[in-house]
């Protein structure tokens, strides 16, 4: 080399050194964290109790549905001892609106389990964690990593996001969850695993999001592959959903005085455990006639009004359309056999389904006419 090409090499800056993504992402969430009730400050170690309770209530829900069903329970149960000797139907009617009512009764199951069989602590590997009632391998895997720093990465719908577009994974979910856990995998850092997953979350929730991701404010964004083909808004890469045939049926509302009919459904099936006014049964293609034929018998009741219209409700796999039937019964009727009767002011501790409010407010709403 010259002593003039020398010279210039010499006084030219040397470039930083790029982070490695798990460090990049530390970094960015070291800034960027959410604050969260369930989360724990800086520093300081998780409550495995908070960090599975949250997880529970977050599958197939969103942050601002759960934030303030998170703040009741804890209130409620400080600790999963508290919460094991809660009875089923408190759970469920603390639950209630929350939606996916078998997640309560699993939460109350792992929480009998963990106190009975644990002595009230939380066992500290993904392999003891998935033995719990109603932990599978995404909610032990995030246990396992934010409440004990075990070196593994959970990966929900924000973290699938993320590194869908980052490998830009043209596999279709659900069968690309195998390679996306795989590539998931080498985001997480030498140290603070709890914090490499969360990062991704955040990432997923704040930045890299379903519509419009804001990808220069990524801190991966120079690897991003899909961001380099102009293609990310197209990640990840789903098969069409199938949706369900509509199903439909009747519902009874029936008063006495301020009082209203209700039955607690079967434990097992559909809305397992909850409380529900009577109804027939929900089939594609139900007649009117025959739904109707399903009314509860009380004495002295001959005639059903019938609102106008109709609610409507959608589950995971089927639509629903419920025609509503109103009555009103003497002071002194009995309820039938495994119905009762309960005053209309405490409906809202009663364990009721969002679809069952939504019967009860349409059937008790002076407004809505009938036919």
């Amino acid at each position: 080399m010259s002593p003039k090409s020398a010279l210039k090499a010499k006084s030219e800056p040397v470039p930083p050194e790029t982070p490695s993504r798990p460090l990049a992402l530390l970094q960015w969430y070291d800034r960027h964290r959410r604050r969260l009730p369930w989360r724990a400050p800086p520093g300081e170690a998780s409550d495995p109790y908070r960090v599975w309770l949250s997880e529970i209530m977050l599958q197939q829900t969103t942050v601002k549905a759960v934030g303030p069903y998170f703040e009741k329970f804890v209130s409620r149960w400080p600790d999963v001892t508290a919460l094991g000797r809660a009875s089923q139907e408190d759970v469920l009617r603390m639950w209630a609106g929350l939606g996916y009512y078998s997640r309560a009764r699993n939460l109350h199951a792992c929480a009998v389990a963990v106190t009975r069989e644990h002595g009230g602590t939380f066992p500290d590997t993904e392999v003891r964690l998935r033995a719990l009632p109603g932990v599978g391998p995404y909610t032990a895997a995030a246990i396992a990593a934010i409440a004990f720093d075990r070196r593994t990465m959970p990966v929900d719908g924000n973290i699938e996001r993320v590194v869908s577009r980052l490998f830009a994974v043209e596999e279709e979910l659900p069968q690309a969850k195998p390679l996306i856990q795989e590539l998931a995998a080498t985001l997480l850092a030498d140290s603070r695993a709890g914090d490499s997953a969360q990062a991704l979350m955040d990432l997923g929730a704040s930045i890299c999001t379903p519509k419009k991701p804001a990808c220069s404010l990524c801190p991966l964004n120079e690897g991003c592959t899909a961001r380099g083909l102009g293609t990310q808004d197209t990640f990840p890469r789903k098969a069409a959903k199938k949706s369900g045939a509509l199903r439909r049926g009747a519902a009874f509302v029936v008063t006495r005085g301020d009082e209203l009919l209700v039955r607690t459904r079967p434990e097992k099936g559909l809305l397992g455990g909850m409380t529900e006014v009577p109804g027939s049964d929900w089939l594609a293609g139900q007649d009117d006639a025959k739904a109707k034929r399903q009314a509860p018998e009380l004495k002295g009741l001959s005639r059903w009004q019938r609102k106008v219209g109709v609610v409507t409700h959608v589950f995971t796999h089927f639509p629903l359309e419920l025609v509503v039937y109103t009555a009103r019964v003497e002071a002194r009727t009995r309820a039938p056999a495994s119905m009762r009767w309960v005053p209309i002011a405490t409906l809202a501790d009663e364990a009721l389904p969002n679809v069952m409010r939504k019967v009860i407010a349409h059937g008790l709403d002076p407004s809505s006419p009938s036919c």
